[in-house]
C-alpha cells in the first residue's frame, strides 16, 4: 500500500503540477509524517512533499519525519510561497478545519502576491477524513498494540478493586500501569464510575469509595505510537441483584448482536439500531448516547455508529461498539470493544472478557 502522503497526493493533486495541498493541524501533520510537533505545516505538491518546521523542531524532524523533505522557516507564509513558486503551483488547497479566519487571510494575501489561488473550501479536509476513516494494515497493528496495553491494564486492576478503594485511586493505578507498559499517554481522561456514579456515562473519577454490590464501570484507553485504544468493562464487587444481572445481560446481548450482524455496506445508523432496539425493548430511555465512534489517530474519529450517521461501513474502518444502560442515581453498565470491519463482517480488536465478573 502507498504511504499516507502518496495517497493524499493521488486523491487531491494527481499529476497536476499546478496544484498543491497545505496541511496545518497537529494531528494530521503527525498522521502523514509520523512526526509530532505543535507548529508547522505539510506542503504536498505533485512532485515533492515538504514538512515546514521552525527552529524548535527542525533538527528532530530531520531525524524522525517520514515521507517528506524537512524545510526550516522563520516566516511560514513566505517559505510556503517560495516553495509553491519553485514548483510552479498556481492553486493550493488549504486545510481549513483548524485554520482561523485571520491566518487564512494571511496565507491568501501572501500567495496572491505570487499569482497563486487559494482554495478555502472543505475539499482537502474531506479528502483527509475519507483517507483516515480506512485504516491500513500497519495502522491496525498499531491500534492492536495500543489495545494490548489496555487489555493488560484491565487484568492488572482487578485485584485492586476492593471495598473502600476510591475511583480516583483506581484511575491513577491504571494510568501508572499503562505508562509503565510503554504508553506515551492515556487516550482520554479515564472514566471510573462506581455505584450510583455509574449512571453518569462520562463521570469523572471521584473520592467515592467502592462498596459491596457496586457495579464499577471502567472506560480506559492508551496511546502508543500516536494511535489510540478505547475499551469499557463493567465489573461488580461481591454479589449483585437479579435486576443488575438482567441489565448487564441486556447490554451484553446488544453488544454481541452488533458483532454478529455488522457488515460492509451497512449504514452506520442501522448498526446503531441493532443495539438500540434490544435495549429500548425492556429499558426505554436508558441508552442516550450513540453506539460508537471511529478510533485511530484520534480517540473520536469517523464514522459514528449513531442514529444520524448514514455512512456505509467499509472494510478497514475501526469503530467502537459500546451500548449502555444508565439507571439514574442507581448504577450504569457499558461494554465496549473496538471493531475492525472486514470482508466477512467484523473482528474485535479487544481481548478482555465480557462476561460479568463478580470480584
Amino acid at each position: 500500500m502507498k504511504n499516507p502522503v502518496e495517497r493524499l497526493r493521488e486523491q487531491i493533486i494527481g499529476t497536476d503540477s499546478q496544484k498543491a495541498a497545505l496541511v496545518f493541524s497537529e494531528r494530521n501533520r503527525r498522521y502523514f509524517t509520523e512526526f509530532p510537533a505543535s507548529d508547522g505545516a505539510l506542503l504536498v505538491t505533485a512532485g515533492e512533499s515538504y514538512l515546514l518546521m521552525d527552529f524548535r523542531y527542525e533538527e528532530a524532524a530531520n531525524y524522525a519525519a517520514k515521507y517528506c523533505k524537512v524545510v526550516g522557516f522563520t516566516n511560514l507564509q513566505e517559505k510556503a510561497s517560495e516553495l509553491l513558486t519553485q514548483n510552479g503551483v498556481k492553486e493550493v488547497y488549504l486545510e481549513i478545519d483548524k485554520l482561523s479566519v485571520a491566518w487564512a487571510r494571511k496565507f491568501e494575501a501572501e500567495f496572491q502576491k505570487h499569482g497563486i489561488d487559494v482554495v478555502l473550501d472543505a475539499t482537502l479536509d474531506n479528502a483527509i477524513r475519507d483517507q483516515r476513516m480506512i485504516k491500513s494494515p500497519e495502522e491496525v497493528k498499531k491500534i492492536e498494540a495500543s489495545q494490548a496495553i489496555t487489555d493488560a491494564a484491565f487484568e492488572h486492576i482487578l485485584p485492586f478493586i476492593k471495598e473502600g478503594v476510591t475511583e480516583r485511586e483506581l484511575a491513577l493505578e491504571i494510568e501508572f500501569f499503562m505508562r509503565k507498559q510503554g504508553a506515551e499517554n492515556i487516550a482520554f481522561e479515564l472514566i471510573i464510575a462506581a455505584g450510583k456514579n455509574g449512571s453518569q456515562c462520562h463521570a469523572v473519577p471521584s473520592d467515592y469509595q467502592v462498596q459491596k454490590g457496586d457495579f464499577i464501570t471502567m472506560d480506559t484507553g492508551a496511546v502508543l505510537d500516536g494511535y489510540h485504544s478505547d475499551m469499557t468493562r463493567t465489573v461488580a464487587l461481591g454479589k449483585v441483584s437479579d435486576e443488575q444481572k438482567a441489565v448487564y445481560n441486556t447490554v451484553l446481548k446488544a453488544h454481541m448482536a452488533v458483532i454478529d450482524q455488522v457488515k460492509p455496506g451497512m449504514p452506520c445508523n442501522e448498526v446503531d439500531k441493532i443495539a438500540r432496539d434490544i435495549i429500548e425493548k425492556d429499558y426505554p430511555g436508558t441508552f442516550g448516547h450513540g453506539l460508537g465512534h471511529g478510533v485511530g489517530f484520534e480517540i473520536h474519529e469517523w464514522p459514528r455508529f449513531s442514529r444520524l450517521d448514514k455512512t456505509p461501513c467499509q472494510v478497514g474502518m475501526v469503530v467502537t461498539d459500546e451500548p449502555g444502560i444508565y439507571v439514574p442515581a442507581k448504577y450504569g453498565v457499558r461494554i465496549e470493544d473496538m471493531l475492525l470491519i472486514t470482508e466477512e463482517g467484523c473482528r474485535s480488536l479487544t481481548k478482555s472478557p465480557k462476561e460479568l465478573l463478580c470480584l
